[in-house]
């Protein structure tokens, strides 16, 4: 994916380009090289942060179809735990390769270290109908100090459904603002800091705006 994405309507050259975290970010041109838009995204935050996800260990919560797994392996992540509480979603083109350990029907918000048996060094969330905040404290306890999380926050599922508006879509920019500000400072606290704020790239103009959070785990402050 190459020269696909664009920073303000300027191309990316380079993975090791600064980009700051007020800037938009766009995909546009080459195929999705991914089982799905997702990793897209994933591609965009990783670049945009400048993380290296070579040899890595990464727990990929929310997985689906596997967008973000595949692009994890395609960054040169050495093994990645797929959790999700949906079942036969995952693509099949993933399901045989032997770097991925699936567990489907698996509920994030119970996960014990036993359930994967070792700590990570990158965790993903991309989790709809619940909030962050309640999949964070689950989690990050896996994630080794030092590590890096890659959150990606969704605002039709964070600011209350009074605020969301038709074909369930969050328009007002204050209230996603104070979303992301809520969700960093809930994540602070448990002692994991915030790196990055970077828009994730739009496959359609229509639906939500989301962010990531690019997060460096500090502390063990969550036990």
């Amino acid at each position: 994916m190459a020269g696909a994405v664009y920073a303000d309507g300027q191309r990316v050259l380079k993975a090791d380009t600064r980009i700051d975290q007020t800037v938009r970010l766009e995909v546009k041109g080459n195929p999705i090289p991914y089982v799905s838009f997702g990793g897209v995204k994933l591609k965009a935050a990783i670049d945009a942060s400048g993380i290296d996800v070579t040899d890595t260990v990464a727990l990929d919560v929310g997985s689906s179809t596997g967008g973000f797994t595949d692009c994890l392996l395609h960054e040169g992540a050495r093994k990645v735990y797929a959790i999700d509480s949906g079942t036969h979603q995952f693509h099949e083109t993933l399901r045989n390769d032997q770097r991925i350990v699936l567990k489907e029907n698996f509920n994030a918000r119970y996960i014990r270290f036993d359930d994967i048996g070792e700590t990570v060094d990158i965790i993903t969330i991309d989790v709809s109908f619940i909030s962050l905040k309640k999949i964070i404290p689950a989690v990050i306890d896996l994630v080794r100090k030092g590590g890096y999380v890659f959150s990606l926050v969704k605002p039709q599922f964070e600011v209350g459904r009074y605020n969301v508006g038709k074909g369930g879509i969050v328009k007002d920019d204050d209230r996603i603002k104070a979303v992301i500000q809520d969700i960093r400072e809930f994540g602070e606290g448990l002692g994991i800091q915030a790196l990055k704020i970077i828009e994730a790239p739009r496959d359609k103009e229509r639906k939500n705006k989301e962010y990531f959070i690019v997060w460096e785990k500090l502390s063990d402050l969550s036990r």
